[in-house]
């Protein structure tokens, strides 16, 4: 642009030179040898030379007004060019600021590069001389490739913090699998299923180790597998015990059961967690004695070998299986009283009676007034006689058993073995007596000393509860 106003500078220039060729040349003036004799100038040359002098003058204005207006046409121009690469620059500036937001590249460990792509982009239009070098500034292009760089680099922090994510994750899994396994495994297991269970933990721990993902990692679970090893285990258990009964611990709860149902029970168990909470105990008998009333026994009408329950009041949760073996009968019912009475009576009576009366009355009315007399009497004699005559006889006897079991027992009774033929008839076969003829000889509140066998892991519940205890027989 400043080369145009230079040339039309210049053409301006050779436009005055161009009026002024049309006048003639003044010769120069020869160095006078002497000085001439001054003559008067003519009118003509006078007026030529003013001529001269108004257009030599005319032409200087005409090139003041064309450098004057060229100058500010240049200045103009210049202005002008400057406001418009001022205006291209603050837009270029401005476009600069949208697309580089600061809450774009918020990371400060992935947005230097894209604020050094910012910087140069700021450098080349703080530096741009014109405007078609401001347009030349790709703004855009820049943004799109500082913002493919950070989303790069946010893709690859992402990338490694997942990744990160997902070792940790897979180091928790590993160790929660070792620790689910490890109850089991703590177990004296047999070889057939310590293989297995070490087995299948170590399939879980290889597809851990091969999940690609941390949802992947955590749908991995141990519970079916643990269920299974877990109820082989109590299947070995329960066969490895001895007899045809075990004992189901599950809590406060103990239950005697047969193999069978034990495995039935478990069988149907679908969670190992809550199948960890059995606990299969081998039935171990014992016999023990027991005080308890005669309505807590059945009545007391048990034989010797009937399979019985045991229930403790108002406890639900145990019930003692076990089975009849004795009843005794204690000193209280063990004594046999007699009493005989004889009585007779007789009474005689006699009685008479005497009665006499005898009774006189008379009234007079003189002078109006009224007079009565009466006098009256009697006489009576009675006589009466009774007699009564009575007489009575009574004895009775009483026979201790519990004395006469040790009077034969140290041999002090003469015919022991008849005595104990008798005493056959008596003892806990008079509870059979009750039920064959339907009559109580024995009170219900009568303390009897009876022998269970249970097994010994209730002993320990019956003994704290003997006082509400309930023996019943089991009817098959």
């Amino acid at each position: 642009m400043s080369e145009d106003i230079e040339a039309k500078i210049r053409r301006l220039r050779e436009l005055g030179k161009a009026s002024a060729e049309p006048e003639p040349p003044v010769a120069p003036k020869p160095a006078p040898a002497k000085k001439p004799s001054r003559r008067p100038r003519s009118v003509g040359s006078i007026r030529e030379k003013e001529r001269r002098k108004r257009i030599l003058i005319g032409v200087s204005i005409v090139i003041i007004v064309l450098i004057l207006t060229s100058v500010g046409a240049y200045i103009y121009l210049q202005n002008r060019a400057a406001e418009e690469l001022t205006n291209a620059r603050n837009k270029k500036l401005a476009e600069v600021n949208l697309y580089f937001k600061p809450d774009i590249f918020n990371n400060t460990n992935c947005s230097p590069k894209a604020n050094a792509i910012k910087s140069q982009l700021l450098d080349q239009i703080l530096h741009a001389k014109s405007v078609d070098e401001l347009n030349a500034v790709d703004v855009k292009g820049s943004y799109d490739i500082a913002l493919r760089e950070y989303n790069s680099c946010i893709d690859e922090l992402h990338r490694v913090e997942l990744e990160k994510q997902l070792n940790r994750t897979k180091e928790q899994k590993l160790k929660l699998l070792e620790l689910e396994f490890q109850p089991l495994l703590s177990m004296p297991l047999p070889d057939d299923i310590r293989t297995k269970t070490v087995t299948y933990m170590n399939d879980l721990k290889e597809r851990v180790m091969s999940a690609t993902s941390v949802d992947e990692v955590n749908s991995i679970k141990a519970d079916p597998y643990l269920l299974e090893v877990w109820r082989d285990y109590y299947y070995w258990r329960i066969d490895a015990l001895p007899g045809q009964d075990v004992i189901l611990e599950y809590g406060d709860s103990k239950k005697m059961v047969t193999k069978a149902d034990a495995k039935a029970v478990l069988g149907g168990i679908m969670d190992y967690k809550e199948l960890m909470k059995y606990n299969v105990v081998k039935v171990e008998w014992v016999e023990m004695s027991l005080v308890l009333p005669k309505r807590n026994i059945n009545g007391a009408f048990l034989s010797p070998g009937d399979r019985i329950k045991l229930f403790i009041q108002g406890q639900n949760t145990t019930t003692v299986d076990g089975y009849f073996e004795l009843v005794l009968l204690p000193v209280q019912s063990g004594s046999i009283s007699v009493s005989e009475s004889q009585s007779q009576s007789s009474s005689s009576s006699t009685s008479s009676s005497t009665t006499y009366s005898e009774s006189h009355s008379s009234s007079a009315s003189p002078g109006g007034a009224s007079i009565s007399d009466s006098s009256s009497a009697s006489d009576s004699v009675t006589n009466s006689q009774s007699v009564s005559q009575s007489s009575s006889g009574s004895y009775s006897y009483s026979v201790n058993l519990a004395e006469i079991l040790k009077a034969i027992a140290a041999g002090k009774i003469q015919a022991s073995e008849e005595v104990k033929q008798q005493l056959s008839a008596y003892g806990w076969k008079v509870l059979d007596l009750e039920k064959d003829t339907s009559l109580e000889a024995i009170d219900h509140n009568t303390q009897l000393l009876v022998i269970v066998k249970v097994p010994s892991i209730f002993v320990p519940d019956v003994l704290a509860n003997q006082n509400s205890l309930y023996l019943v027989r089991v009817s098959t």
